[in-house]
C-alpha cells in the first residue's frame, strides 16, 4: 500500500516510516506539515494518509482539519488520524462526513504493533477503525436518541447485533434468517435513523453508537473496527 504521513515528531514520523516499510508497505512522502499536503497527495498518489491532529504552525488542528477536506476533495483516499486526545468535535464531524474508509487511533493506545499494523491494512481495504476511547467519548456527549423508538423489535435486535460489531453474515447466522433478510433490516435501522449512504461503513459505526448509547454499554476491548457490510 501507498502511504503518506504527516506528522511533526521526527521520531514518531521516521518511526513509522521504518515500521510501515518493514510490513512491506511503500511511504510515498513524510511531511512535518500539512503546509504542501495536497500538492504532496496530488503528486504521489497515496492510498493512505496518516495525519497527527495537531500540526505546526499553531498545534492545535491544522491535521484534523486537513483530514476533513482531504476526506471531503478525495473520497477514494483512505484516512487514518493519530491523536494525543479526542477531539470530539472533529470526530464526530469525520466519522458523519463524506468520505472513504477512516481510522481514529490515540496515540498512548497504540502499544502493540501487529496491531496497528492490523488497523492500517483494515483502513487500506476500507474499513473503519475507531479507538474505544473515541466511541466512549462520542457516546457520553449525545443525549438520547428519540430515534431508536421508529425501530421495529426485530429491528433492534439487529442493530445490537451490529453494536457488537458482527457481519451480516453473522447476524443471520445469529438469528437463523437468511442474508438477504438481514440486509433489509440493516436498510431499514439505516432510514429510520436518518443515516446518509456513503462510500464507507460509518453508517455502521453510527447506527451502533445511537444504540449503545440508548441501552448503555461499553465499546469493546480493541479498536472497533467496520467493514464493507453496510
Amino acid at each position: 500500500m501507498r502511504i503518506l504521513i504527516c506528522e511533526d515528531s521526527t521520531l514518531l514520523r521516521e518511526g513509522l516510516v521504518r515500521l510501515l516499510e518493514d510490513a512491506g508497505h511503500e511511504v510515498v512522502a513524510a511531511l512535518p506539515d500539512a503546509q504542501h499536503l495536497e500538492r504532496s497527495v496530488a503528486e504521489s498518489a497515496p492510498d493512505l494518509c496518516i495525519l497527527d491532529v495537531r500540526l505546526p504552525p499553531t498545534w492545535t488542528d491544522e491535521g484534523i482539519r486537513a483530514a476533513l477536506k482531504l476526506r471531503e476533495e478525495r473520497p477514494e483516499l483512505a484516512v487514518l488520524v493519530l491523536s494525543q486526545y479526542v477531539e470530539e468535535r472533529y470526530a464526530a464531524d469525520l466519522i458523519a462526513g463524506k468520505g472513504g474508509a477512516l481510522g481514529y487511533l490515540l496515540k498512548d493506545r497504540v502499544t502493540d504493533v501487529s496491531e496497528f499494523l492490523e488497523s492500517v491494512e483494515r483502513i487500506g481495504q476500507g474499513a473503519t477503525v475507531l479507538d474505544p476511547e473515541v466511541v466512549a467519548q462520542l457516546l457520553n456527549r449525545r443525549s438520547r436518541d428519540e430515534r431508536m423508538q421508529r425501530l421495529t423489535e426485530r429491528e433492534a435486535t439487529v442493530l445490537a447485533l451490529i453494536a457488537e460489531g458482527r457481519s451480516n453474515q453473522a447476524i443471520a447466522r445469529a438469528l437463523y434468517i437468511t442474508e438477504g433478510s438481514v440486509e433489509k433490516h440493516v436498510t431499514a435501522v439505516f432510514q429510520k435513523l436518518d443515516l446518509e449512504p456513503d462510500e464507507s461503513g460509518n453508517r455502521r459505526v453510527l447506527a451502533a453508537i445511537a444504540h449503545l448509547e440508548q441501552h448503555g454499554g461499553t465499546p469493546p476491548a480493541g479498536p472497533t473496527q467496520t467493514g464493507m457490510n453496510r
